[in-house]
């Protein structure tokens, strides 16, 4: 056959070019794909399409989208599934322990796959919490030319005359344990929460790590707000497979855009919406895989410049689809960029900075805007970023907290600890909870979990009682994206470790003062170390299997719990 006409720097040619690649075109000509195809820059498109959740229930439809941007862009587009689960799901079941290592299991499954069959580029598509990063972590280990895709976010639903997500129904949970709702009334609100595809509504985990997309340059600015089922969604799509096919043909890679101004720029967004305490976990992760020096008190550092200026749930009441009919992402970008608070200059994938990019684009100023959920930078819901790092004896590595609602949290009185979540959340459904308690619930680290579980059904049975402000709670795990209130994750180092929460026995006298980011007991080092070399040495809770894998292989919470050991590609 004739030689096709192909450039031989793409990575392709290695199974398209030649007379000894004969078999290997054969196996592509099985699936249709032809001369022209097999001359053109190959396309990966990473697709955790599943009935598994709602989030990602209608992802084949955007993949085709995509797909069909790459095609008649002049690249050869090629559709692989990943894995997913349902953080919502397994919530509160042992189930949830898989969540976090699916992000390392999507970052791996990719890498292999497009690595394996020598592909130019990639579409990396997300629906549910852990695909976003485990997505991007995966073009940025691979270092191919790239752009990340959202598969958008789920409508409200409607009950009982206002908009409610699966965040008020979880709640509503806490709310029939303490007989403030019936049975019957929760009945009807799980019946219409969630009425169609699309990640959970919120600016919980997805949401906020789509947003997050479009600051740190892997996603096209305005691509994240489009709800899943909207037209507008697969027009994103489209655009986005027709991008990936000019990435690949000008070598544009995730290292030419990812630098520390992109990820101060993550977390400025992240800090000003009141995003997901997770994003801080899967910024250090990608950081980690970039080789950017980004460390976990950065996030204080940002957050202390950057005002709160969006009130989406769980703190308020609004939801994605009300930042999409205003202008989406790009509307808080800009007021932030106009405040001098992200760095313009920083390039993104389309090969533009993030300041060109948003000059190009109508955009409303939030001053302009008749909404509740946005105010100016000037007139902001706190002065202070949403997200703060609380470090001190009980938590020398960090610790994470969002705060959705008073600013100036603080408590000082004894703890009541558990070993796991289903102990505290059985203490919490029996209405044991009081005013001024602290609740820890300790184990559930990368290592110890092993997985790290998010806890929403303790979080949101205790808001539901009414205790959202008045109950801390704290853990070595993950809260949810949806949790709101005096929670407070990823104290590191973790228990199963030797870290001092090990140490804590009930009635012991903790201080919180989130003004003063200080997470505290009144204990002594000798103590604390008296108390963690008398304990005994915790067991694997799993003996084989992939959770024993990963909990030989998960590092820190404070460095993004990765398990990659080079951290960067080389």
């Amino acid at each position: 056959m004739d030689e096709l006409d192909k450039d031989p720097e793409l990575r392709s040619s290695e199974v398209t070019e030649g007379t000894e690649r004969a078999p290997h075109r054969a196996m592509f000509r099985a699936m249709g794909y032809d001369d022209q195809d097999l001359s053109s820059p190959m396309v990966g498109i990473a697709n955790p399409a599943a009935d598994i959740t709602p989030c990602n229930v209608h992802l084949d439809e955007v993949a085709e989208s995509a797909y069909e941007g790459i095609d008649e862009s002049g690249g050869m587009p090629i559709e692989f599934g990943t894995i997913t689960v349902s953080d919502a799901i397994s919530m509160g079941t042992e189930g949830m322990k898989a969540s976090l290592i699916s992000r390392e299991m999507i970052a791996d499954s990719v890498e292999l796959v497009s690595f394996a069959e020598r592909m130019d580029g990639l579409v990396t598509i997300g629906g549910c919490d852990k695909n976003m990063p485990g997505m991007m972590m995966a073009s940025i280990r691979t270092d191919l030319p790239s752009v990340f895709l959202y598969g958008g976010s789920i409508m409200p639903g409607e009950h009982d005359g206002r908009e409610v997500t699966i965040q008020n129904v979880f709640e509503g949970v806490g709310a029939v344990a303490q007989g403030e709702m019936s049975e019957d009334e929760l009945d009807e609100m799980e019946r219409h929460a969630c009425p169609g595809a699309g990640s959970c509504g919120g600016m919980f985990t997805a949401n906020t790590m789509a947003s997050v997309s479009e600051a740190l340059g892997f996603a096209p600015l305005g691509s994240a707000a489009p709800p899943a089922e909207e037209w507008s969604r697969y027009t994103v799509a489209r655009e986005s497979g027709e991008l990936a096919v000019e990435v690949v043909e000008q070598q544009r890679r995730p290292s030419d855009f990812l630098t520390e101004a992109s990820f101060e720029n993550a977390i400025a967004l992240q800090v000003a919406v009141g995003g997901s305490t997770n994003a801080v976990l899967h910024l250090l992760a990608m950081a980690a895989e970039a080789g950017v020096d980004l460390d976990i008190e950065d996030f204080n550092r940002i957050s202390a410049r950057t005002p709160k200026i969006a009130d989406f749930q769980p703190g308020g009441e609004r939801v994605m689809n009300d930042l999409y009919e205003v202008g989406g992402v790009p509307v808080v970008l800009q007021a932030l960029r106009d405040a001098d608070l992200i760095d313009g200059d920083a390039r993104t994938v389309t090969g533009n900075t993030i300041g060109e990019e948003l000059d190009a684009m109508e955009l409303p100023t939030i001053g302009e805007l008749d909404v509740d959920y946005l105010r100016p930078v000037e007139d902001p819901f706190h002065e202070r970023g949403a997200i703060r790092i609380l470090s001190g004896n009980l938590a020398p590595d960090g610790a994470v907290i969002k705060i959705t609602g008073s600013d100036h949290l603080h408590h000082e009185g004894p703890v009541r600890v558990f070993e796991e979540e289903s102990e505290a959340m059985e203490y919490v459904q029996e209405g044991h909870v009081e005013a001024g308690d602290a609740i820890v619930i300790r184990n559930e680290g990368p290592r110890g979990g092993p997985g790290m579980r998010e806890m929403l059904g303790v979080t949101s049975a205790v808001a539901g009682q009414g205790h959202a402000e008045d109950v801390a709670l704290l853990t070595d795990g993950r809260f949810s994206g949806a949790t709101r209130g005096f929670s407070i994750g990823h104290v590191a180092p973790e228990a199963y470790v030797g870290g001092p929460i090990a140490a804590l026995e009930d009635g012991d006298l903790i201080t919180i003062d989130i003004d003063d980011l200080e997470l505290s007991v009144d204990l002594s080092d000798d103590e604390i170390e008296r108390r963690l070399e008398a304990r005994d040495e915790p067991e694997p809770n799993y003996e084989g299997g992939f959770l024993a894998k990963y909990h030989r292989d998960f590092g820190s919470a404070a460095n993004g719990a990765v398990t990659n050991p080079a951290a960067k590609w080389e």
